[in-house]
């Protein structure tokens, strides 16, 4: 069970990283990479705050919020994929790598 946790927590560590390499690359559309960041970002910061959690119910809620971040990462993803033709083909790695993190969730 563990394996499987640390699994989940290296995965959004990984979306993360590649999503501040993608934010660099990003021209123009500052909304869209903010919020892309912020939500990216939170899937990982999210599962390392349940690792701490308070209560089985905070536990629970901060899982919630995870898979609330990685529809919304994907959200902005496809955004990303529809507008910037040169990005699409990361994105859509990217958005894929998200989809597996939400389905682990």
């Amino acid at each position: 069970m563990a394996m499987g946790k640390d699994k989940l927590r290296e995965a959004a560590i990984a979306l993360s990283v590649k999503l501040i390499h993608l934010y660099d690359q990003i021209e123009r559309r500052s909304f869209l990479k903010n919020q892309l960041a912020r939500a990216g970002t939170s899937i990982g910061a999210n599962l390392h705050e349940a690792r701490y959690a308070e209560s089985s119910d905070d536990f629970v809620h901060k899982l919630r919020i995870a898979l609330k971040e990685c529809h919304e990462c994907e959200y902005w993803l496809t955004l990303l994929v529809e507008s910037c033709p040169e990005l699409a083909d990361i994105a859509a790695a990217l958005r894929n790598e998200a989809g597996s993190i939400r389905r682990m969730l």
